[in-house]
């Protein structure tokens, strides 16, 4: 309920305890156990997450069989869901094995480092993976953005620590609850809970048992989180009008289904053709177009003898546009910057390509079995991680579609001088759950750049966020509509794009030297 759209953020700060206390507390399971109890978790966080998927079907328009279409969708629904899901239980069975294994680690505090730093140094394994989409941090998007400039220090596995670790003080608290003798009826309040008491209507401070601490330490790393985030957000530098550009934003809404065929193609230079020519006449600088907006490959007389090209050339407005290009006989998803005569000036080939939808991984046992849910046929290939978009005005940090998940791509483009967002994306078929989704993803990465996204979609959500995480124009689903709208570049550095992660090798380096040295104390007591 903490992700995108239904945004109850607040959630995801205890939804993590029950785990916690059932699969890694002193009377916690056998590692099997808690890992099948982490499973669980995962299952339910991501299946309900992920149930967008679903959309896939009818798939009959490629020539998919009704009962083969429900399979494929079905499918990929399950196989998403447990790929996520194994995380959490990878992270349940490891905490449950570390006491065990080194005979140490059953300190609350142990505990909460341990278990925070495990988690991060999952999601960052995980990320680096084809599949990747519900990191912990989206729970926080957009409805969180304060929490959400945490992401500016060390990405969003900052997001996520904090949010780890709130849920291990409040899973520790509870744990070593147990056993303590409460006053009346066995209930203890809130503020006796947290060590305050209530005389003369005033508040005072009672001697801390270990829970009441560890629930007083949750609380204040709730709040000092958020006032960090806060610090951060008040701080931020402003925009300066001679960084002004006048983006125009297409949103062609040609359903996927039709894309390829002749009425497609029609639509699509019909439909890009007079939005580009409209938002040129209104005065834009340039005009963003959404991923394969022409289902073709823009090499040759295909890219020379068509409408759109020679509307380029006729109004001379930098058009940014999805298409194709081959390289060596492989297929690459494109962004292209096409200049004021048409030709092209700068180009971004897409790094992550969804599995099973632009490749078949495994092709050697799975090629015969799953037809590729693209409808364009050919191998396609990841373009470099050390590219740079370059543009008229600047270079631009892209991505097209599912990269909006993988916030290093992000981050290079923005180290290498990139100095706003482009998101180029076809979420046709889905449902509006997966628009809100995609755009809770590029809120993160224009906050943890601190960089204008804009984004251009075949069916919505399209639109434009500020560096605050602010979204200050969404377009309608599932309709075509035209949109220009101001951005400013920026050339700021924030911590993570200076150095990167760095939050999660160092919690990884404290929590493993506080084990060792627990281990090598209690090695030592054992022989006196």
């Amino acid at each position: 309920m903490a992700i995108a759209p239904l945004n109850v953020w607040l959630f995801a700060w205890v939804a993590l305890a029950p785990l916690w206390v059932l699969g890694v507390g002193d009377r916690a399971q056998t590692p099997r156990n808690a890992g099948l109890l982490g499973l669980g978790w995962g299952i339910a966080y991501h299946g309900i997450s992920l149930v967008w998927i679903k959309g896939l079907h009818p798939l009959m328009w490629l020539g998919v069989p009704w009962w083969g279409s429900v399979a494929i969708a079905g499918f990929c629904w399950v196989f998403v869901t447990l790929w996520g899901a194994a995380l959490a239980g990878t992270w349940a069975m490891a905490m449950a094995s570390l006491p065990r294994l080194l005979g140490y680690g059953k300190r609350p505090g142990v505990r909460v480092l341990t278990g925070t730093a495990l988690w991060l140094g999952l999601e960052w394994l995980w990320s680096q993976g084809p599949l990747w989409w519900t990191a912990l941090a989206l729970t926080q998007s957009p409805g969180n953005p304060v929490i959400l400039h945490l992401g500016q220090w060390s990405g969003p596995g900052t997001v996520a620590a904090a949010i780890v670790a709130v849920n291990g003080c409040l899973a520790e608290a509870w744990l070593g609850r147990q056993g303590e003798k409460w006053p009346g009826r066995g209930r203890l309040g809130l503020g006796q809970w947290l060590g305050l008491k209530i005389q003369n209507s005033k508040f005072k401070i009672q001697n801390f048992s270990i829970a009441q601490g560890l629930g007083m330490i949750a609380l204040m790393l709730l709040l000092t989180s958020h006032a960090i985030g806060l610090l951060t957000w008040v701080t931020a530098l402003p925009d300066v009008p001679p960084t002004a550009l006048r983006v125009g934003i297409v949103q062609g809404n040609i359903p996927t289904r039709i894309k390829l065929t002749p009425m497609g193609i029609r639509q699509a230079f019909q439909h890009y053709t007079a939005g580009y020519e409209q938002l040129a006449d209104r005065g834009v600088d340039a005009v963003l177009m959404p991923e394969g907006a022409f289902p073709l490959f823009w090499e040759g007389k295909q890219r020379t003898e068509n409408r759109f090209y020679q509307a380029v050339r006729d109004r001379g407005v930098v058009a940014w546009l999805g298409t194709f290009t081959t390289q060596q006989g492989h297929l690459t998803q494109n962004l292209l910057t096409l200049g004021e005569d048409g030709e092209t000036v700068g180009q971004y080939d897409k790094v992550k390509l969804v599995p099973l939808g632009e490749y078949i991984p495994f092709q050697n046992w799975l090629g015969g079995l799953i037809n590729r849910l693209s409808p364009i046929e050919a191998t396609m290939v990841p373009g470099s991680l050390d590219q740079q978009m370059a543009t008229p005005f600047g270079p631009a940090i892209a991505s097209i579609c599912y990269e909006s998940t993988f916030a290093e791509l992000f981050r290079r483009q923005a180290y290498h001088g990139g100095q706003f967002i482009l998101t180029a994306s076809n979420l046709d078929p889905y449902s509006q759950q997966l628009m809100a989704q995609h755009e809770a993803q590029d809120v993160m990465r224009a906050i943890e750049t601190d960089r204008w996204a804009v984004r251009a979609t075949n069916t919505g959500y399209s639109g434009v966020i500020n560096p605050r995480g602010k979204v200050m124009w969404r377009s309608q689903p599932n309709r075509y509509q035209v949109q220009a709208t101001p951005i400013y570049r920026r050339t700021t550095q924030t911590p993570y794009v200076r150095w990167g992660d760095w939050l999660t090798p160092l919690l990884l380096l404290l929590a493993l030297s506080v084990q060792i040295w627990g281990y090598l104390i209690h090695c030592l007591s054992s022989n006196l």
